[in-house]
């Protein structure tokens, strides 16, 4: 069975009446991205070092639960002096918050290709509820993988990341893109 759209970390489906299964992500197949524009130039980045857990039963998405944990300090923007600022205390505030998560609370099949997945996202110690919608990209039923992929907006001010510069102005709104294969855990994981 194959099943077409985007969202953002978890997915579908084994027989029905299965039992919930744990998944994981496809580190080879996965990313997390993000586009902070600026005057002169915006900044493309992703993170290095990030895991999902995703607990699934296809029969019965309301029991869904997804966990993301992304390494603060592992922000790419390929340009090392860059990277750096982002991990200190004018942005991510890295050694003081190692760890950006998102835990979902709600997970609605809005449609076969369409996931909504409300939860907190916590970004330097400031915990808000958001809803990301994704899109279910595939699914293979026997191979028991699939794809979700999506995008969402964060305010970055309402998370503590707020530092500006009057030369080089930076949005406060930043898109986030996620493009997630995840697999069955492996037996005792």
């Amino acid at each position: 069975m194959r099943v077409r759209a985007g969202v953002i970390v978890l997915l579908a489906a084994a027989a029905a009446g299965a039992q919930e299964t744990k998944y994981v992500k496809d580190a080879a197949h996965s990313e997390i991205n993000f586009v902070a524009e600026s005057r002169l130039l915006d900044a493309h980045g992703f993170w290095e070092k990030w895991d999902a857990d995703i607990a699934l039963d296809p029969a019965d998405w309301t029991k869904a639960t997804v966990k993301l944990v992304i390494d603060a300090k592992s922000v790419n923007t390929r340009v090392t002096a860059r990277d750096n600022h982002l991990r200190s205390k004018d942005f991510f505030n890295a050694d003081s918050f190692p760890q950006i998560t998102f835990v979902s609370k709600i997970v609605n099949k809005v449609s076969d290709t369409k996931v909504n997945f409300t939860g907190d996202l916590t970004i330097r110690g400031v915990t808000k509820p958001v809803t990301i919608p994704a899109t279910i990209v595939f699914w293979d039923d026997k191979a028991k993988t699939g794809r979700v992929k999506g995008q969402f907006t964060i305010v970055r001010s309402e998370y503590g990341v707020s530092f500006n510069s009057s030369m080089n102005p930076i949005a406060d709104e930043v898109p986030v893109t996620f493009n997630i294969t995840f697999k069955a855990a492996a037996p005792g994981a």
